[in-house]
């Protein structure tokens, strides 16, 4: 048992889900707030003072002004991208024979890989995320190496090995039987130890024979309790192959439904351009679909329509989805998923973009009853905003009416700076990575 430690801010404190109900009944921030945390856990979230006095044994850390969030969680990913973030002029299918596939083979070398898994949970969490979903690549020691790498930091992560058996260069193919084998051993090695949990991977539809896809989809039937993350209709060239590819598909979403590639535990990425049959069959099923506002726009793939999913009830979540993504920062995710909002006629609130990256994003990994939000039990992965980190925000903040108006400006033009402290597993992140 070791000393509580009850910190003090303004706590962002999510009672329900603000995009199906008024944002104003389903979150708020309590000005003077506390959150006692003891053992890795959240053991208390209320008032300051009542805290305090409840427990006078407890170290205090006063942070002031500053806005105590859940840890942001970045559910989409592709960590072995971290080195050719952004990189110049291509759309989806090119990205990936110019920039992701060459980088990709580097991580054949396992120190390589290693290199690249810590430099990516370095900077995720220099910019507040405390939980991840990536995608790796073929090479089984590259989802040894993202765990390894998560676990000396204490993180709670998911990830699973990227199968593809065609459409890729040699050396980055494996077969569906080697998918199977590989992400078989590799899911009872990792899921469910210590703070690891593992996701079937089919990278997409193209990348993949309908034999490889059965393979995985009968693996996820004897492991039902692992997620499956893949993509799903992010660019129109993109459906256009999947359909010359697929000629007997009803549709993209079809592709993965014939081989038993859909439930409540899919994680489907970007989902821009769906078919009203996929919008149904998805809201049916329960899967979740992962907004990637940054790389949608980076790499020109289409503007996601964020409120008509979530008005079927469809679980979304948010992701920087690095490196086609722009950013490490789910700060700048948000200012994106906001931008994109407008371009679709819809304001999303500041309370609705913070849900999305915590609570939300949670949801979509199966993690909202460990992660994602302020409450007792919960684990207490934290990130603390400083809502005035830059003379342009703090400006801002001074003249702002309330608290939301106040926070707007840290989401819009907030970055690493504006992360005061990273708390993991009830711990305090000594120092920032340099970058």
């Amino acid at each position: 048992m070791t000393r509580p430690t009850l910190l003090l801010g303004q706590t962002f404190v999510a009672h329900g889900n603000p995009l199906l109900n008024p944002w104003q009944d389903a979150v708020q921030i309590d000005s003077a707030g506390a959150v006692l945390i003891e053992d890795g856990l959240i053991r208390a979230v209320g008032n300051r003072d009542l805290l305090r006095r409840a427990h006078p044994q407890a170290a205090v850390q006063d942070y002031g002004d500053h806005l105590i969030c859940p840890g942001f969680v970045d559910a989409h990913v592709h960590y072995p991208q971290t080195a050719i973030i952004a990189s110049w002029g291509k759309r989806l299918i090119d990205w990936l024979n110019t920039y992701t596939f060459p980088e990709e083979m580097r991580l054949a070398d396992p120190a390589y890989a290693a290199e690249i898994a810590a430099r990516h949970l370095d900077l995720a969490l220099d910019h507040g995320t405390t939980t991840l979903c990536s995608y790796t690549t073929i090479h089984a020691h590259s989802v040894d190496a993202f765990f390894e790498a998560a676990a000396v930091r204490r993180m709670r992560t998911v990830a699973g090995k990227t199968c593809m058996d065609r459409n890729a260069p040699e050396g980055l193919r494996d077969t569906a039987q080697s998918a199977y084998d590989d992400s078989k051993r590799l899911l009872e090695r990792w899921h469910g130890q210590g703070r690891a949990g593992y996701a079937i991977t089919p990278r997409f539809s193209p990348t993949s024979t309908p034999d490889q896809l059965s393979a995985l989809g009968a693996l996820w039937r004897a492991y039902p309790d692992c997620l499956m993350q893949t993509h799903l209709s992010e660019q129109p060239d993109e459906i256009a192959w999947v359909r010359d590819l697929f000629p007997d598909a009803r549709d993209y979403l079809d592709t993965y439904e014939a081989h038993g590639l859909i439930g409540a535990r899919a994680v489907f990425g970007h989902a821009i351009h769906l078919e009203p049959r996929e919008v149904d069959r998805i809201a049916e099923s329960g899967a979740a679909l992962v907004h990637c506002p940054t790389s949608n726009t980076f790499i020109g793939s289409g503007l996601m329509d964020v409120a008509s999913l979530a008005a079927r009830r469809i679980t979304l979540g948010l992701a920087t989805d690095t490196g086609g993504g722009s950013s490490f920062s789910m700060l700048r995710t948000m200012a994106a998923a906001y931008e994109i909002a407008q371009l679709r006629s819809t304001s999303l609130h500041p309370a609705q973009l913070l849900w999305l990256a915590t609570a939300g994003s949670a949801r979509s990994l199966h993690l909202h009853d460990h992660i994602g939000t302020l409450a007792p039990g919960y684990e207490a992965d934290l990130t603390i905003l400083d809502l005035a980190s830059t003379s342009a925000i703090a400006q801002r903040t001074a003249g702002a009416a309330d608290i939301w108006e106040a926070l707007f400006p840290t989401i819009m033009m907030g970055d690493d700076r504006a992360i005061a402290d990273v708390w993991i597993a009830g711990e305090k992140r000594p120092r920032k990575h340099t970058t």
